[in-house]
């Protein structure tokens, strides 16, 4: 009989995905929520809590540059599909507007009347021009024209002169002039756009103390030297965003590097999809922009502050500690602390990394070690997104230089990022590296390194697999798992994958890997459907999966069928979540997570229960259908017992925070971890999961390098007693 409901429950949810999906854009809007919720947190640094604020507006330029426009380019196309919760494009953007205008607005409330007061109480102030003494203004002014003026273009708007293109996200005024030679007031209006190449944050003053005045409030003091012979009325920032998605036809492309590269210049100038302007702007004024730049009216946001506050980023590097989290370095693994050799460390056993917490010199140090290894005659190597100084860059063209077979699978269109890895594809080209782009119409996300070396008994293959990027800066600020192994099944498999990247080859019979688009998705709703079985036979079924998105519509529709049949279910979802947890006769069994912290939590595992035989993946993917179908993807099984053991408990840790995790409620908004439990509990002990990993790692650090010491002393002592 139970079989039997289940089924009419499926058949009617096919018929409706409506009721029990959450909207994707509205989804995020709650993440971007919670990001905005640790700029509030009193207890935290100040100089933290303004870098959520700065994350908060660069999130929101990615969210308006892509998903935004592409609401609205269905909309200019007349394109009238329904989202699956039956809402238009047109309705999703007033929807949009709607939960994000508050947001903002409390945005600025945060920063104007929390986070100014107490930058000041600690000596970091914000400068009017107007309170600045006659030399500090003489200083200021003096600067203006030998440095800001040169750079300067005015541009008149009347009918000989057309609104500029200006560029996307760069921060302009609207300057009212008036001609003094007439008796009328014309208003008339020009625009200047700010440079981007010049600091924002002019220091005032030479005492060492951080007192800054904005670029924007030095040319508006001095713009009436732009104009000579006019009188500036006023001048008032405004901030255009554009549609920032490149629209690719890489069948029909020669060059895709070349293609690519136009396509970021059109970025620049795509359609508007949000125009920011200072709040105390006059109507006539707002009006005027309004008309000429075809703005409408849910894309106008008023902002009671500086106007793009990412900018704010530039403060963190001010050097207060006492402001900054307490510093962390992360550790070396006491498996390469000990032996310098890679590669004969990693033939004895995999090596598991957790980042930050693990450095990620580890990674970089084995693909050097690669480069400079007369043995190692091949390096293959997945790139996505690198840091601007990459260590592992300068590796591959060492290697290449050295005579090595070096294959580099460079994704050029990882978004935002286009410039920087077409700059890294030619030096690479240039170094005589094999640089591919990946197979056309699929994005490559997976994380994986191949190298090839010679050994007594003929080539042996090492590999490093993540669920990060190869990007020695945001190893640092993001957590991520990582693998070395020589494990000749996964080695085979790599050097499969890597043909599927750089040849013809059709090859989809992998031992270990799941190879997104081939067989990633068949086989994670595989592993859901023997889970619901081991439980209908065992009793115990549970499955725990950490992503940054749970998006995709047939796993989703997976989980709940689990659900329904008993397994329990534990979702650590950081960012967007279409599923609904805790829907009676739907999702009972599953909770929703979400940690938002000092780290931003990036490692993505997949771990099944399977009647106690753990089945455990890693890897790049997250449940997204653009994951599944339209990239290369990779997970990874962790087959080492001690490593799998291990990751098991990292996860199950990261279920026991309190402070930095939000439990998502049935129709979508979340709540405090804390604030959950006080209403259902008098008392429970307080957990800073990512804090306790920092502590944790280094105790152990300091207790593996007591015990190198012992051995140390030991060593010598018996080689004097020898001696002697």
């Amino acid at each position: 009989m139970k079989d039997i409901r289940i089924k009419l429950l499926t058949h009617n949810m096919n018929k409706s995905k409506s009721e029990y999906l959450l909207n994707r854009e509205l989804s995020w809007i709650e993440f971007n929520r919670r990001v905005l919720e640790e700029s509030k947190d009193k207890t935290q640094p100040v100089l933290e809590r303004l870098k959520f604020l700065s994350i908060f507006s660069t999130n929101l330029d990615e969210f308006f540059m892509i998903r935004v426009a592409g609401l609205k380019r269905q909309v200019k196309s007349g394109v009238n599909e329904l989202s699956t919760d039956k809402m238009t494009a047109q309705e999703q953007r007033d929807n949009i507007y709607d939960k994000l205008t508050p947001l903002v607005e409390e945005q600025y409330r945060v920063f104007n009347e929390e986070i100014i007061p107490e930058l000041a109480a600690n000596e970091i102030r914000f400068i009017k021009y107007e309170e600045l003494n006659d030399e500090e203004r003489k200083t200021v002014d003096d600067y203006f024209e030998d440095e800001i003026f040169p750079v300067l273009t005015p541009l008149a708007i009347d009918n000989v002169h057309p609104f500029p293109n200006l560029i996307n996200r760069s921060l302009a005024l609207a300057i009212i002039l008036d001609d003094p030679d007439t008796n009328e007031v014309e208003e008339k209006v020009c625009v200047i756009q700010i440079p981007s190449n010049i600091s924002r944050f002019y220091t005032v003053g030479s005492d060492g103390k951080n007192s800054f005045l904005l670029l924007e409030e030095i040319i508006k003091a001095n713009a009436e030297k732009l104009f000579s012979g006019m009188r500036s009325i006023d001048c008032f920032a405004f901030r255009i965003t554009r549609n920032a998605d490149l629209e690719l036809e890489e069948e029909e492309a020669a060059d895709l590097l070349t293609l690519i590269e136009e396509e970021v210049k059109k970025r620049r100038l795509g359609i508007l999809v949000r125009l920011e302007i200072d709040k105390k702007m006059p109507d006539k004024l707002l009006h005027f922009l309004v008309n000429i730049l075809d703005a409408e009216s849910n894309e106008i946001y008023r902002i009671d502050g500086p106007l793009n506050l990412g900018d704010m980023m530039t403060l963190y590097k001010i050097d207060k500690r006492e402001l900054k989290y307490e510093g962390f370095t992360p550790r070396i693994s006491s498996f390469f602390r000990e032996k310098e050799d890679f590669f004969k460390e990693i033939s004895e056993h995999d090596v598991f990394l957790h980042h930050p917490f693990y450095s990620f010199s580890s990674v970089s140090e084995f693909i050097a070690q690669s480069a400079e290894d007369p043995n190692v005659y091949a390096i293959k190597l997945t790139l996505y997104r690198t840091s601007g100084d990459s260590p592992i860059i300068k590796s591959l063209i060492e290697a290449a230089e050295n005579g090595k077979q070096v294959t580099a699978v460079v994704e050029l269109k990882a978004r935002f990022d286009e410039e920087n890895n077409i700059i890294w594809a030619r030096a690479l080209e240039n170094a005589g590296v094999h640089v591919v782009y990946g197979l056309a119409g699929l994005k490559t996300h997976c994380k994986i390194a191949l190298v090839v070396r010679k050994e007594e008994k003929g080539m042996k293959r090492y590999i490093h697999l993540s669920t990060g990027n190869y990007n020695a800066v945001t190893s640092k600020i993001y957590t991520d798992f990582g693998l070395f192994t020589a494990s000749q099944d996964f080695c085979k498999d790599a050097s499969n994958l890597f043909n599927y990247l750089t040849g013809y080859s059709k090859h989809n019979n992998y031992k270990k890997l799941l190879v997104a688009p081939l067989n990633l998705r068949r086989k994670m709703l595989k592993m859901i459907d023997e889970e619901i079985k081991s439980h209908k036979e065992n009793g115990n079924g549970y499955i725990l999966f950490k992503i940054n998105s749970m998006v995709d519509e047939e796993v989703i529709m997976r989980l709940y069928q689990a659900s329904r049949n008993g397994v329990k279910i534990d979702l650590i979802t950081r960012g967007i979540c279409r599923l609904k947890p805790k829907v009676k006769d739907l999702s009972e069994n599953i909770n929703v997570y979400s940690i938002v912290g000092r780290f931003l939590e990036h490692s993505r595992a997949y771990y099944f229960h399977n009647n106690g035989h753990p089945r455990l993946y890693l890897g790049s993917a997250d449940v997204m259908q653009r994951n599944f179908d339209r990239r290369i993807e990779v997970l990874f099984p962790v087959d080492d017992k001690r490593i799998r053991d291990d990751i098991t408990e990292i996860l199950k840790l990261y279920l026991t925070d309190t402070e930095k995790t939000w439990v998502m409620m049935s129709n979508g908004s979340y709540i405090r971890k804390s604030e959950f439990l006080m209403e259902n509990s008098d008392h429970y002990d307080k957990v800073n999961i990512q804090e306790y990993f920092v502590k944790k790692v280094i105790k152990k650090y300091e207790k593996e390098l007591k015990q190198e010491m012992r051995k140390k002393v030991t060593r010598n002592g018996v080689h004097k007693k020898t001696e002697a």
